[in-house]
């Protein structure tokens, strides 16, 4: 599946969450060319702070293959990992990130921190990407709360 395809799927993940009054941040699944999971941020609706969208599509990845093991998979997302995400993306032993926009304050991808070179550096990462349209999403998504 090309990369581009992924992210564009993410981004329109992050546009329900932000129509729902969520934070905007999408998150898809892709092992080989099939699209495995797609989440959005869910804190808000399902009053869970752990509604990520990327742990959303991690559980449903997982249980859509059987196995919590995701190391054949890349997960984008249009907004870097927080550090309880990258948590999980080590743990189900993902192997590459690509994301949108840099999280300067909570990123754990390199924003703020880099937590996979902290332990084992089992995962790899590609950050930037579509920054733009992710960037514009979040900043749209803000200034709509705080002005």
């Amino acid at each position: 599946m090309l990369a581009e395809t992924a992210m564009r799927r993410a981004l329109e993940e992050a546009q329900k969450a932000f129509a729902a009054g969520e934070i905007p941040v999408g998150a898809v699944i892709v092992r080989g060319e099939e699209i495995l999971s797609a989440a959005h941020n869910c804190c808000e609706r399902r009053k869970d702070p752990t509604a990520h969208a990327e742990l959303l599509a991690i559980r449903q990845a997982a249980e859509r293959i059987g196995d919590w093991r995701l190391n054949d998979c890349t997960l984008y997302v249009t907004l870097e990992p927080c550090p309880m995400c990258t948590g999980a993306i080590l743990n189900a032993r993902i192997p590459r990130v690509v994301f949108g926009a840099w999280d300067q304050q909570a990123g754990a991808l390199g924003g703020k921190m880099d937590l996979p070179a902290a332990f084992y550096d089992a995962c790899k990462s590609v950050g930037g990407f579509l920054q733009e349209e992710c960037t514009e999403l979040l900043n749209a998504f803000f200034a709509a709360r705080r002005p």
